[in-house]
């Protein structure tokens, strides 16, 4: 029987000319070391033209993400400066735009400009995700402890490639933002209107914000983390993601709903609580990525 593409399997494959490592079948979860997708060496294929078009993906369990988040929080501690920086200063970013749309929008403005922090918070965690890497190699490999500075390099590395992502994220965020605008028209005109009346326009709303904000979490699952961690392209990255996705769907579901949690949880504290949440989400997002996707083909990116 054949193996579906994109799924790694028990026997060595070949595809388009790159091995698959006899090892890419150990269940995710195993106590292995290092991580399948972190430090190991690339299997051989340097050239572009004979790597695959995406990277296989491995089947977890659906409580696999309650393990991340465990994962992430481990990270955090073990680096709780570092982490923090990183968090506040998202934190603060988040309360000037915030800030922005009160003082020259409205509270509507606000809240799409708020809004529009699920499409450009992945970007924010590359850094996150050299760090959770560092910590890693410190504590399998007798690396360094992780620093700011090798965390700026390692996006610097990356940020070609993830500027590409960047701008296909702005284009959907601008779709976005205009649909946000269409839903008005269903705004009641009533001066008073009734708890029916509203609870139509915010059903309309949320139906409309779901869609996007569901593009951009399959887009976004794995491919950053991937573009932070090889030398790899974006469309590349975007395709591994979703095929990640789709094939792991109970696991991404509950992911998908940990990440609302914890981001409504950050909203309600007044944004004071994301100078916690994002990084904890960050270095998550970095153990989801090294345990349902192997990448072993491309290049590391340093």
């Amino acid at each position: 029987m054949s193996q579906p593409i994109g799924q790694v399997s028990d026997q060595p494959t070949a595809t388009h000319g790159v091995s698959a490592p006899a090892n890419a079948s150990t269940p995710a979860g195993a106590n292995t070391s290092p991580h399948p997708g972190a430090q190991t060496n690339p299997i051989g294929a340097t050239d572009p033209n004979l790597l695959p078009f995406m990277a296989p993906c491995r089947e977890v369990a659906p409580g696999a993400p309650l393990r991340w988040v465990a994962m992430g929080w481990d990270d955090f501690k073990r680096a709780p400066a570092l982490s923090l920086g990183y968090g506040v200063a998202i934190m603060l970013l988040s309360m000037i735009v915030t800030g922005i749309g009160l003082k020259y929008g409205s509270y509507w403005a606000a809240l799409i400009l708020l809004s529009g922090f699920v499409f450009v918070a992945p970007l924010l965690a590359l850094g996150l995700y050299s760090v959770s890497r560092q910590i890693h190699n410190q504590q399998f490999h007798n690396g360094p402890a992780p620093s700011f500075a090798r965390s700026v390099e390692a996006t610097r590395k990356a940020l070609g490639t993830s500027m590409v992502y960047a701008l296909a994220l702005l284009v959907l965020f601008l779709v976005w933002a205009r649909a946000a605008s269409m839903v008005h028209v269903f705004f009641p005109q009533n001066a008073t209107p009734s708890l029916a009346e509203l609870a139509t326009f915010l059903a309309i709303g949320t139906a409309v914000g779901s869609v996007f904000s569901l593009v951009t979490f399959v887009a976004s699952a794995f491919s950053l983390p991937m573009i932070c961690d090889r030398d790899t392209d974006a469309i590349t990255a975007i395709v591994t993601s979703v095929n990640a996705v789709l094939r792991n769907k109970p696991a991404m579901a509950a992911w998908a709903a940990i990440i609302v949690v914890l981001t409504a949880i950050g909203f309600a504290t007044a944004l004071i609580g994301l100078a916690v949440i994002i990084p904890l989400l960050g270095y998550a997002t970095w153990h989801a990525y090294v345990e349902t996707v192997d990448a072993r083909a491309w290049p590391t990116n340093g």
